[in-house]
């Protein structure tokens, strides 16, 4: 998808899975110099503190690594959980659905100052 890696994510993830999920994501980031990452929730029904940790650290490295995150379809359920465990998901943007995401990771690049800069402030 270009500059940008869309995960959809169609069952739930066990503890195990979820951390072998926020390495190979963080590896393709790298691989691929992706600016943005796009991870579709929305077959999952339940999201607990651990997964919901797992995507704030893949939010986390990706912006260290130049990417934003965008977690989108997420289900009602979903988010009066997330706020009810307290976590604050840092770093995280959320969309709808995958096009409404899509459109906020683009709007975000164009957003960002123009990379062609030598980056030599003086």
């Amino acid at each position: 998808m270009g500059e940008f890696l869309l995960v959809t994510i169609q069952v739930d993830l066990y503890d195990r899975l979820a951390l072998t999920l926020e390495e190979d994501l963080i590896q393709m980031v790298y691989k691929n110099a992706s600016k943005g990452v796009l991870i579709d929730i929305s077959a999952l029904s339940i999201v607990d503190s651990f997964m919901g940790r797992i995507i704030g650290n893949i939010a986390g490295m990706s912006s260290i690594m130049d990417a934003e995150t965008v977690v989108v379809g997420m289900q009602p359920a979903v988010a009066i959980t997330l706020i009810e465990l307290g976590l604050p998901l840092a770093g995280v943007h959320t969309a709808l659905n995958v096009e409404r995401g899509m459109a906020l990771l683009e709007s975000r690049m164009s957003a960002r100052p123009d990379d062609t800069s030598d980056g030599d402030d003086d």
